[in-house]
């Protein structure tokens, strides 16, 4: 059970870099999004991102769900950390 809980932090340690990278990318407007490996990096990391952009679309040009969607992971890796303290040795 720990090498579970274990791997998917890892994952979703692994994959809030991937965001962070995304977002960053995104302050450069001359990328083009077709060419690999941005298009890769698209295909990862859009599906996520579009569930928070459902919930709060594009405001003034500002996209806001980056946000939601570390807090997300934030929950989820703080949740997956509390798992193995109230496990029973």
């Amino acid at each position: 059970m720990s090498l579970l809980i274990t791997t998917l932090i890892t994952f979703v340690s692994f994959y809030s870099y991937l965001l962070i990278i995304r977002v960053l990318l995104t302050w450069f407007p001359t990328i083009n999004w077709y060419n690999q490996p941005f298009a890769a990096l698209a295909q990862i990391t859009d599906p996520y991102l579009n569930l928070f952009r459902s919930i709060i679309p594009p405001l003034g040009g500002m996209d806001f769900s980056p946000i939601l969607a570390f807090l997300a992971l934030n929950l989820v890796s703080g949740l997956l950390s509390a798992i193995p303290a109230s496990l029973p040795l």
